[in-house]
């Protein structure tokens, strides 16, 4: 009988030493990290969510507060930034850089591996995958489908780093196709054109999406414990976009959303907008022990779900990638008490990925004596804790 495959081991990079120059209250920071489990403390205001959103800048996308990179650069500095960090891998040392150049004409965004200029953040996803949680998460199961959508998309992005730029390419023909049907569609030939394309990158992205959804279900249901502190959710997408990827193969989804959109050019020219599609699906979520809506929980409830939620991505990123991800955790801690602060730190580090945590009171990361570094934020400043 044949023996099993080899699983290959799961990669834990460790970020070793994060510099920055001119990026947000930063003017300049050389700072050198030990451990698996950084603990920065400091008062509201000091810096500390800067920091982490540094770290963010090397996944896909804008951040963990969605910025633009215009916005990182520090006032009174000169117009731009740079982040580096210095990533073990296996024993392999690795420089991630990014940053907003100075130009004649207007600032470029940079980015570089080892000092040569890679095209964009995807390349980072080689070396390093991250899953964050900020306290503008709280919401998000009363807030907007907007908002739960990029929510999902940020899920995806750390599993597949093109699906970023596939939703900015349908972004950019729906928008294409709304100004032909505002000016009349004079030209047929072109609007038949830019459906094409806006199908094809529906199904795409609308598959994507029922693809990684499906795949963290299966993980949640793998580890699934009603006497958690982390209640399970229970998740579906809503669409008809969505409905059409599970019910049909790909080319045919693709011929049937293009007939939507033929059929209802004359409705979306009344609207202004696309009325069908992937851009104005949602996420739903419940609360599995309960089987209860999400947004009927109470806000406690709510937070522990979600906090839930993000660690069976992180799982899921690990399985999926072949790396446990670096945690950012931005003012998580404060909002347990010990039991479920101690219940989180132990979940972390299960996953095996380096974390990061951010707290105004030392006292909500007590319980990581010992096992974490805990550095002290002030303006400008990073220093040892004690």
């Amino acid at each position: 009988m044949p023996s099993a495959p080899a699983v290959a081991p799961i990669r834990r990079p460790l970020v070793r030493r994060i510099v920055l120059q001119d990026f947000r209250s930063y003017a300049s920071l050389d700072l050198t990290l030990e451990g698996a489990v950084v603990a920065l403390v400091g008062e509201n205001g000091a810096g500390k969510t800067n920091l982490i959103e540094a770290l963010s800048l090397f996944t896909p996308g804008r951040g963990l507060r969605r910025a633009p990179a215009s916005e990182c650069a520090r006032n009174g500095g000169a117009g731009g930034f740079a982040a580096s960090i210095f990533v073990e891998d296996e024993g392999e040392p690795r420089q991630l850089g990014t940053g907003l150049e100075p130009g004649p004409d207007a600032p470029a965004r940079v980015h570089r591996i080892d000092r040569a200029p890679v095209a964009s953040t995807r390349a980072f996803a080689d070396h390093l995958r991250i899953v964050w949680l900020t306290p503008s998460m709280d919401g998000l199961f009363q807030d907007s489908a907007g908002e739960r959508r990029r929510f999902l998309d940020r899920l995806v992005l750390a599993v597949d780093p093109s699906h970023g730029a596939r939703v900015s390419q349908l972004e950019r023909a729906l928008r294409g196709r709304n100004r032909l049907l505002e000016e009349g569609a004079r030209n047929p030939h072109w609007l038949d054109a830019i459906e094409r394309e806006a199908a094809e990158l529906a199904i795409a992205v609308a598959a994507a999406r029922a693809e990684c959804l499906a795949r963290l279900k299966a993980t949640i249901a793998a580890e699934r414990d009603d006497a958690s502190p982390f209640p399970w959710a229970d998740l579906a997408l809503e669409g008809d976009v969505e409905r059409l990827v599970t019910q049909m193969p790909a080319l045919a989804a693709e011929e049937r959303y293009r007939a939507i959109l033929r059929d209802n050019r004359g409705r979306d020219a009344a609207a202004g907008r696309t009325l069908i599609g992937p851009h104005v699906g949602d996420l739903l979520a419940w609360h599995g022990p309960k089987g209860a809506p999400a947004a009927q929980a109470s806000t406690g409830e709510q937070k522990a779900l979600l906090v839930g939620l993000v660690l069976a991505h992180a799982r899921l990123v690990a399985e999926m990638s072949g790396m446990a991800p670096l945690a950012l955790l931005d003012e998580v801690a404060a909002h347990f008490d010990p039991r479920r602060r101690a219940a989180l730190f132990e979940a972390l580090e299960r996953i095996g990925g380096q974390v990061f945590l951010t707290g105004a009171d030392p006292a909500a990361f007590a319980g990581l004596q010992g096992r974490a570094q805990v550095l002290e934020v002030t303006p400008g400043r990073v220093t040892r804790r004690g």
